[in-house]
């Protein structure tokens, strides 16, 4: 069993991986949150960003992507000087930004659940090379997606962090083979194995 799916930094990692992890998303809300936390985990660790999951909550208006789109220099303030917030004002800048980005998509696409699952055809992929719980840090869909985000005015958006991404809201399931959620996922939503 691969090690950081059996020695847990804390209960919460552990909670996290047996009850979201990879469990498909597909309410543009959600889909906003997943994507917004692994912008804000550039450079921190996944622990680090679960730890603060809350005050990111508290900060970013329960991640309401409609208010967060409209944040002004004084939010930008407020955030900055949140208790316990991490002290970056380019992230917090490039969350706004990306909010109205955000926003763009879902009027172009009519949701962006529409936008970020027409790549895998609605299903949830299986890597028949990940069963055995080696993964990738990126791949070609995570590259495609993060070049068409970044062209649309997204920010903190690289192949890495849009592949932490897709594996967070179910889009490519790197749960390994021996792994409860693995067959859970199999066994209750569309997936293609390749």
């Amino acid at each position: 069993m691969p090690g950081w799916c059996s020695n847990f930094a804390s209960e919460r990692d552990k909670k996290y991986h047996d009850e979201e992890w990879g469990v498909p998303i597909h309410d543009d809300k959600e889909l906003f949150e997943c994507l917004m936390l692994e912008c804000l985990q550039c450079g921190l660790s996944w622990t680090t960003i679960l730890g603060k999951r809350e005050i990111f909550r508290a900060c970013f208006d329960d991640f309401d992507f409609e208010k967060v789109a409209g944040y002004t220099d004084s939010d930008i303030e407020r955030i900055m000087n949140f208790p316990g917030m991490i002290k970056s004002e380019r992230k917090i800048r490039a969350l706004a930004n990306n909010a109205q980005k955000f926003k763009n998509i879902r009027e172009e696409f009519g949701s962006f659940d529409k936008y970020v699952w027409q790549k895998s055809g609605g299903q949830t992929i299986f890597y028949k090379s990940h069963a055995s719980g080696v993964f990738p840090a990126k791949n070609d869909l995570s590259a495609e997606i993060a070049a068409d985000l970044k062209k649309r005015g997204f920010k903190f958006v690289g192949a890495v962090n849009v592949y932490a991404f897709l594996q967070s809201c179910g889009i490519i399931c790197d749960h390994f083979s021996g792994c409860g959620q693995y067959k859970k996922i199999r066994d209750n939503y569309p997936f293609v194995e390749i």
